[in-house]
């Protein structure tokens, strides 16, 4: 039996484990209706899955807010709209178009602006080649300045670039990787996690600062903004646990979007209704042209959102139930996921209150009870993701004789039940003994003596 057992069968059971436990897709519920309408047309024409270009709006949000707004919680303790983010799938499984649609406003800002900068740049050059009388008589600056390149988005960069193009770009930034597993695996190409480092850093907005080598100078960024998107597919998942990622919380940052059912994409002969590039790019460009207000050091004043009352209550109330199931859960695991997402609730209710301001639905205030509720939903989906990947990870990590024990098990079993089955399947008595010890808290909890569960 265990021969037969490929890696990719392994995949596909955990998959299907996964789903047959937990429920269903995005809530996109959550948008205000005009974003639902782009959601279900792109759905119904191009054929993108709903749960990828919901949660690819999601993060499109979150990048156009970037440091302009802050939700406050009380006095010295504000949270930004930063997200990172993993569309996992198969390969074929539509996950680059609903995120080249979702980021296709900052695309076309971006290249604009790159224009801009190029035809700046040449005037530059043009005015560097000049004598200080020449510049005068022109009336240009006796020292010219250097233009500065706006943008939203970057891709393969290291620290000290993005600390850079950071510096020139406050308001924040998005690294867009269609092949998330390449940000990964690049953490130590330079020197031995000082880049996970660098990005558990940037989730919590702490300050940064990057020394260049080329220079006396640094570079400080009080508050960076950085959110993170991209696309994965399954079977690289194990990437994202290796080395210290499981145990310094790096994979607990990222919110994982799996489709409950992956199909292949079937073309469609519908045409859409209306223009939905066009008006996604109207919603989100409001978000994008808001105005930042800056101090004297020319760094950006975040405008800070509180909560109403009502909604406080609601958020506190759901964050003290989270913490009591966090009080009786033995996986760690689990808990350090449900931790991070306390944190990507306010987030969360941050990004929803924009997203009603940007459609006309809502002010932005204050955060309401409306935003606090779809938060909430918003992170019992993220919740679900999370325990579908751990148990994918968790999977992908066993034998094939240790798969097929796993499977065989009853949810519920007796040691002696366990050793029978093991024996079953060629595996010693003490061998499974040693393998149910290590999996405690992981795939097995013991409910009594010699009784256990499977998680």
């Amino acid at each position: 039996m265990s021969d037969k057992i490929t890696p990719q069968l392994v995949l596909d059971k955990a998959i299907d484990h996964c789903t047959a436990i937990t429920g269903g897709g995005f809530p996109i519920s959550l948008y205000p209706s005009k974003i639902q309408r782009i959601i279900r047309e792109v759905n119904d024409c191009y054929g993108f899955p709903v749960d990828y270009v919901a949660a690819a709006m999601l993060a499109a949000v979150s990048v156009a807010i970037g440091n302009t707004h802050l939700a406050r919680m009380k006095e010295g303790w504000d949270e930004s709209a930063i997200l990172y983010m993993a569309l996992i799938g198969r390969p074929g499984a539509n996950k680059s178009h609903p995120l080249s649609f979702a980021m296709r406003p900052f695309v076309e800002h971006d290249y604009e602006q790159n224009r801009i900068y190029e035809k700046q740049y040449l005037e530059y050059l043009e005015q560097l080649e000049m004598s200080r009388k020449e510049r005068a008589e022109k009336g240009i600056e006796v020292c010219p300045r250097e233009p500065v390149r706006r943008r939203f988005l970057v891709s393969d960069i290291t620290p000290e670039g993005l600390s850079l193009v950071h510096s020139q770009n406050r308001r924040g930034l998005c690294l867009l990787s269609d092949e998330l597993s390449a940000w990964v695996k690049n953490f130590n190409r330079y020197n031995n996690g000082s880049e996970e480092q660098f990005w558990l850093s940037v989730f919590s907005a702490k300050p940064t600062m990057s020394d260049r080598k080329s220079s006396r100078s640094s570079i400080f960024i009080k508050r960076p903004f950085i959110s993170v998107i991209g696309t994965m597919q399954k079977r690289i998942l194990s990437e994202l646990a290796k080395g210290e990622r499981s145990a310094n919380g790096f994979i607990d940052r990222i919110l994982f979007v799996l489709l409950r059912h992956e199909k292949s994409t079937r073309w469609s002969m519908k045409q859409p209704t209306f223009d939905v590039a066009a008006e996604w790019q109207r919603i989100l460009s409001r978000l994008m042209e808001l105005e930042c207000t800056v101090d004297e050091n020319n760094d950006i004043i975040p405008a800070t959102i509180p909560f109403t009352d009502e909604a406080m209550t609601r958020l506190f109330e759901w964050q003290h139930n989270l913490s009591d199931i966090c009080d009786r859960e033995p996986n760690e695991t689990i808990v350090g996921i449900y931790c991070k997402l306390q944190i990507y609730a306010i987030r969360f209710c941050l990004i929803i209150q924009m997203a009603r301001w940007a459609c006309n639905d809502a002010g932005k205030d204050m955060i309401d009870l409306i935003s606090v509720e779809r938060a909430i939903s918003l992170a019992e989906y993220f919740k679900e993701s999370a325990v579908k990947v751990q148990t994918i990870l968790k999977e992908l990590s066993l034998t094939a004789q240790q798969l097929a024990i796993v499977s065989v098990l009853p949810q519920e079993f007796e040691t002696g039940e366990g050793i029978a089955i093991a024996k079953a399947n060629d595996m010693a008595e003490r061998t499974f003994m040693e393998f149910l010890k290590n999996n405690l808290g992981k795939l097995f909890q013991k409910s009594s003596h010699g009784k256990y569960l499977k998680l």
